[in-house]
Protein backbone atom coordinates (compact mmCIF):
# COMPACT_ATOMS: atom_id res chain seq x y z
CA UNK A 1 0.00 0.00 0.00
CA UNK A 2 3.12 2.41 1.03
CA UNK A 3 4.38 1.53 -2.34
CA UNK A 4 1.45 2.31 -4.42
CA UNK A 5 1.26 5.88 -2.57
CA UNK A 6 4.42 6.73 -2.90
CA UNK A 7 4.55 6.28 -6.07
CA UNK A 8 1.42 8.23 -7.10
CA UNK A 9 2.70 10.77 -5.39
CA UNK A 10 5.99 10.61 -7.36
CA UNK A 11 3.49 10.29 -10.61
CA UNK A 12 1.34 13.70 -8.94
CA UNK A 13 5.11 15.15 -8.58
CA UNK A 14 6.54 14.65 -12.03
CA UNK A 15 3.03 16.04 -13.27
CA UNK A 16 3.58 19.53 -12.14
CA UNK A 17 6.92 19.64 -12.63
CA UNK A 18 6.85 19.11 -16.14
CA UNK A 19 5.38 21.54 -18.78
CA UNK A 20 2.80 19.65 -20.93
CA UNK A 21 3.60 20.47 -24.17
CA UNK A 22 0.87 22.58 -25.77
CA UNK A 23 0.49 22.37 -29.25
CA UNK A 24 2.00 25.18 -31.97
CA UNK A 25 0.11 25.73 -34.84
CA UNK A 26 2.14 27.31 -37.76
CA UNK A 27 0.81 29.60 -40.37
CA UNK A 28 0.92 29.86 -44.26
CA UNK A 29 3.66 32.37 -45.22
CA UNK A 30 2.59 36.29 -44.65
CA UNK A 31 4.25 38.96 -45.07
CA UNK A 32 5.94 41.83 -42.66
CA UNK A 33 4.66 45.22 -43.43
CA UNK A 34 6.23 47.14 -40.46
CA UNK A 35 8.50 47.20 -37.72
CA UNK A 36 7.03 49.14 -34.54
CA UNK A 37 10.08 48.40 -32.46
CA UNK A 38 12.30 45.56 -31.37
CA UNK A 39 9.83 42.84 -30.47
CA UNK A 40 6.50 44.52 -32.18
CA UNK A 41 5.74 43.80 -35.92
CA UNK A 42 3.08 44.02 -38.39
CA UNK A 43 1.83 41.20 -40.55
CA UNK A 44 -0.35 41.70 -43.56
CA UNK A 45 -3.71 40.06 -42.79
CA UNK A 46 -2.65 39.30 -39.35
CA UNK A 47 -2.46 43.05 -37.99
CA UNK A 48 0.41 43.65 -34.91
CA UNK A 49 2.37 40.66 -33.79
CA UNK A 50 4.66 40.76 -30.66
CA UNK A 51 7.31 38.24 -30.12
CA UNK A 52 6.58 35.32 -27.78
CA UNK A 53 8.85 35.03 -24.99
CA UNK A 54 11.12 38.15 -25.71
CA UNK A 55 10.96 41.80 -24.81
CA UNK A 56 13.13 44.19 -26.61
CA UNK A 57 14.30 47.71 -25.31
CA UNK A 58 11.53 50.32 -25.39
CA UNK A 59 11.69 52.66 -28.50
CA UNK A 60 10.06 55.63 -26.50
CA UNK A 61 7.75 57.83 -27.79
CA UNK A 62 7.27 61.89 -28.11
CA UNK A 63 10.09 63.21 -25.82
CA UNK A 64 10.57 59.56 -24.27
CA UNK A 65 14.02 58.98 -24.82
CA UNK A 66 14.77 55.59 -26.11
CA UNK A 67 16.44 53.13 -23.92
CA UNK A 68 19.45 51.89 -24.71
CA UNK A 69 19.92 49.37 -27.46
CA UNK A 70 16.60 49.67 -28.70
CA UNK A 71 17.24 51.28 -31.64
CA UNK A 72 19.48 48.55 -32.71
CA UNK A 73 16.93 46.14 -31.71
CA UNK A 74 14.69 47.34 -34.19
CA UNK A 75 17.11 47.76 -36.98
CA UNK A 76 18.26 44.06 -36.50
CA UNK A 77 14.56 43.24 -36.38
CA UNK A 78 14.00 44.99 -39.69
CA UNK A 79 17.03 43.59 -41.38
CA UNK A 80 15.34 40.42 -40.63
CA UNK A 81 11.96 40.63 -41.27
CA UNK A 82 10.69 44.07 -43.10
CA UNK A 83 9.15 43.38 -46.23
CA UNK A 84 9.84 39.65 -46.28
CA UNK A 85 7.71 36.61 -45.77
CA UNK A 86 7.99 34.90 -42.29
CA UNK A 87 6.19 32.06 -40.68
CA UNK A 88 3.85 32.58 -37.36
CA UNK A 89 4.02 29.60 -34.95
CA UNK A 90 1.61 30.04 -31.89
CA UNK A 91 1.47 28.59 -28.82
CA UNK A 92 -1.22 28.98 -25.65
CA UNK A 93 -2.65 32.44 -25.50
CA UNK A 94 -3.06 34.02 -28.97
CA UNK A 95 -3.02 37.88 -27.71
CA UNK A 96 -1.91 40.16 -24.95
CA UNK A 97 -3.22 42.63 -23.17
CA UNK A 98 -2.87 45.29 -25.82
CA UNK A 99 -4.74 42.84 -28.38
CA UNK A 100 -1.12 41.85 -30.42
CA UNK A 101 -1.35 38.46 -31.74
CA UNK A 102 1.73 36.29 -29.84
CA UNK A 103 3.67 34.40 -32.04
CA UNK A 104 7.39 32.96 -32.81
CA UNK A 105 8.57 34.56 -36.12
CA UNK A 106 10.52 32.27 -38.47
CA UNK A 107 12.20 33.34 -41.90
CA UNK A 108 11.61 31.53 -44.86
CA UNK A 109 14.90 30.09 -44.69
CA UNK A 110 14.43 29.02 -41.21
CA UNK A 111 15.95 31.03 -38.93
CA UNK A 112 14.25 31.58 -35.47
CA UNK A 113 13.77 35.74 -35.30
CA UNK A 114 12.82 35.47 -31.34
CA UNK A 115 15.96 33.66 -30.43
CA UNK A 116 18.48 35.60 -33.05
CA UNK A 117 17.61 38.58 -31.20
CA UNK A 118 18.21 37.10 -27.83
CA UNK A 119 21.62 35.73 -29.04
CA UNK A 120 22.52 38.74 -30.14
CA UNK A 121 21.69 40.54 -26.55
CA UNK A 122 19.26 42.70 -28.19
CA UNK A 123 16.14 41.08 -26.74
CA UNK A 124 15.97 39.32 -23.35
CA UNK A 125 13.72 36.10 -22.36
CA UNK A 126 10.51 37.37 -20.65
CA UNK A 127 8.53 34.00 -20.62
CA UNK A 128 6.08 34.16 -17.76
CA UNK A 129 4.52 30.86 -18.89
CA UNK A 130 6.12 27.29 -20.21
CA UNK A 131 7.16 27.39 -23.65
CA UNK A 132 7.63 24.57 -26.35
CA UNK A 133 10.55 27.14 -27.56
CA UNK A 134 11.64 28.29 -23.96
CA UNK A 135 15.19 26.26 -23.28
CA UNK A 136 15.55 27.43 -26.72
CA UNK A 137 15.57 31.35 -25.71
CA UNK A 138 17.33 30.66 -22.54
CA UNK A 139 20.56 29.30 -24.20
CA UNK A 140 20.80 31.74 -26.58
CA UNK A 141 20.66 34.65 -24.03
CA UNK A 142 23.24 32.40 -21.96
CA UNK A 143 24.89 32.53 -24.52
CA UNK A 144 25.00 36.37 -25.15
CA UNK A 145 25.60 36.80 -21.40
CA UNK A 146 28.60 35.24 -21.61
CA UNK A 147 29.83 36.64 -24.83
CA UNK A 148 28.56 40.61 -23.12
CA UNK A 149 26.84 41.18 -26.63
CA UNK A 150 24.29 44.02 -26.90
CA UNK A 151 22.67 44.86 -23.82
CA UNK A 152 24.92 42.36 -21.57
CA UNK A 153 28.34 44.15 -22.31
CA UNK A 154 28.86 47.94 -22.67
CA UNK A 155 27.08 51.01 -24.46
CA UNK A 156 25.41 50.90 -27.58
CA UNK A 157 28.03 51.98 -30.34
CA UNK A 158 26.20 55.14 -31.20
CA UNK A 159 26.67 55.59 -27.09
CA UNK A 160 29.75 55.23 -26.71
CA UNK A 161 31.23 57.55 -29.45
CA UNK A 162 29.38 60.46 -28.02
CA UNK A 163 30.36 59.69 -24.45
CA UNK A 164 34.00 59.13 -25.43
CA UNK A 165 34.17 62.63 -27.69
CA UNK A 166 33.38 63.88 -24.26
CA UNK A 167 29.81 65.46 -24.91
CA UNK A 168 26.60 63.72 -22.84
CA UNK A 169 24.41 61.30 -25.26
CA UNK A 170 21.22 62.44 -26.04
CA UNK A 171 18.35 62.75 -23.26
CA UNK A 172 20.65 62.25 -20.54
CA UNK A 173 19.65 64.78 -17.61
CA UNK A 174 22.62 67.92 -17.01
CA UNK A 175 22.92 69.11 -13.61
CA UNK A 176 22.47 72.21 -14.95
CA UNK A 177 18.46 74.16 -14.62
CA UNK A 178 17.21 75.46 -17.45
CA UNK A 179 17.72 79.09 -15.81
CA UNK A 180 21.26 78.46 -15.46
CA UNK A 181 21.02 78.35 -19.43
CA UNK A 182 21.89 81.05 -22.01
CA UNK A 183 18.90 82.22 -23.29
CA UNK A 184 20.39 81.50 -26.74
CA UNK A 185 20.47 77.66 -25.38
CA UNK A 186 17.19 77.42 -23.58
CA UNK A 187 15.45 78.84 -27.19
CA UNK A 188 17.58 76.08 -28.89
CA UNK A 189 16.65 73.52 -26.59
CA UNK A 190 12.99 74.56 -26.66
CA UNK A 191 12.73 74.46 -30.19
CA UNK A 192 14.57 70.73 -30.25
CA UNK A 193 11.72 69.19 -27.63
CA UNK A 194 9.09 70.53 -30.27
Amino acid sequence: MRILLSAAVAGVAVFHTVPAQRPTTRSESVLVRFVFDGDTIDVATVGRVRLLGIDAPEIGRGLDTPAPFAREARARLSALVLHRWVRLEYEGATTDAYHRRLAYVTTEDGQFVNAVLVSEGLARVSARTPLARLRELQRAEAGAQASRRGMWGSAPPSRRRVILAGRKPPGLLSSTSRSDMPSATRRTTRKQML
